[in-house]
């Protein structure tokens, strides 16, 4: 009987799936079974149900369960043990994250951290909130980068920064001439949103209601790059995460205005499974997204310290903050990070907008896998590009 097994076994418990169960441990679904079935034989019991009713375990297969997890939690921490004795950082990192942090601020911290551990391999997930909090609790990915975590028991959640929201426009809208909004200049306009399950239009709901202010839903996307490209057609207003708007803004495609009246943070966070084992390399990637944004400024004055850009200065003045409001701890002083040469995640084509009315299609996973040693990327699945996989807005109204 094989380590490998339970694990596959506990797996397959957790997702109740044999797609997900093959996926996590890069095999098949024929494999699974052979495994399950090898199980059962060296025991002389039947752990799972086989019908066509929903996905079950025997009162023999929960048993195996509960006591096979605990043989996998010591085998894992045994693992990462001697890893840290010896000094290894190595392995694979399985990462989800919503598509604006994904896409915007996840690509230069994984160009940083392949660098310090080329034998590391990390794999990326691109998904709606949802899902890679499902992912993470169905132990499909290691580790989910979320806005606005939710309060979870089975969760371990580990605050990064606040990110500051602002009003954006096209540079020909009558708001643009403003070097300011207040929400009360919303009132009756057309509005780019989220789709009203994403955590971030909740937030943004919730202040606009407190103020009063009806705003006009005209389109409702789940993504961040989507919105944008509503925004620049002159569909609309929106109020989006600042730094995601960075290259718009220096183009002249978008304005972005700050809000004077109230203050819309979004606070990003990872996120990963409650008494996961984490192996040497997944809490060295954690602690380089926390240093990072705490180390770019000093927490005390809020000057950036030398070398550090004054984006990444604002990143990591918000985060300061936003940690220590997590943990009620005094923010820490680190060294600047290391300056960047050369990128390992791919260019993201930005989305067009399709059209209004065009036919509501699924949108597949994009998974990217991040090579160290050839600084190159792969998909590890048969996916489309990010601006092929957007699904096109709900029309609430048509002006």
């Amino acid at each position: 009987m094989q380590i490998e097994s339970f694990r596959v076994f506990c797996d397959l418990a957790e997702t109740e799936s044999f797609t997900k169960a093959a996926q996590i441990n890069g095999i098949t679904q024929s494999a699974v079974s052979q495994q399950i079935t090898s199980l059962e034989r060296q025991l002389k019991s039947l752990l799972i149900e086989r019908s066509k009713k929903k996905f079950r375990l025997t009162r023999e297969g929960q048993l195996l369960y509960e006591y096979g997890k605990q043989v996998i939690q010591t085998y894992d921490s045994l693992l990462s043990r001697l890893q840290e004795v010896k000094d290894i950082v190595s392995g694979t990192i399985r990462l989800a994250t919503i598509y604006s942090i994904g896409l915007h601020d996840l690509p230069p911290y994984i160009r940083r951290f392949l660098r310090a551990y080329p034998t590391v391999n990390v794999h990326v997930d691109y998904q709606r909130a949802d899902q890679v909090y499902e992912d993470v609790l169905g132990n499909v990915v290691d580790l989910g980068l979320v806005a606005y975590p939710n309060k979870e028991s089975r969760l371990e959640v580990i605050p990064l920064r606040n990110e500051r929201c602002v009003v954006i426009a096209h540079p020909n809208h009558s708001l643009a001439r403003s070097k300011a909004i207040r929400l009360e200049q919303l009132d009756g306009l057309k509005f780019i949103g989220f789709e009203p399950d994403i955590p971030t239009r909740k937030a943004i709901d919730k202040v606009l209601r407190e103020r009063g202010v009806n705003v006009t839903h005209v389109m409702e996307f789940d993504n961040i790059e989507t919105v944008k490209r509503a925004v620049e057609i002159e569909a609309g207003v929106s109020i989006v995460p600042e730094q995601t708007v960075s290259q718009e803004v220096a183009k002249q495609t978008l304005v972005a205005m700050p809000i004077v009246d109230a203050e819309i943070d979004r606070l990003v966070a990872v996120i990963h499974k409650k008494n996961k084992v984490l192996s040497p390399a997944m809490k060295q990637f954690i602690e380089m997204l926390k240093e990072d944004s705490l180390g770019a400024v000093n927490a005390l004055t809020r000057e950036p310290l030398p070398g550090v850009s004054s984006q990444t200065a604002a990143l990591a003045a918000s985060s300061a903050a936003a940690s220590a409001a997590f943990h009620n701890t005094q923010p820490v002083v680190l060294p600047p990070p290391v300056s960047e040469t050369t990128a390992v995640t791919p260019q993201v084509p930005k989305p067009a907008v399709p059209n209004a009315l065009a036919e509501t299609k699924p949108v597949p996973t994009t998974s990217t896998s991040v090579s160290p040693t050839s600084a190159a990327t792969t998909t590890t699945k048969t996916v489309r590009p990010i601006s092929s996989v957007v699904p096109p807005p709900k029309v609430l109204r048509r002006k």
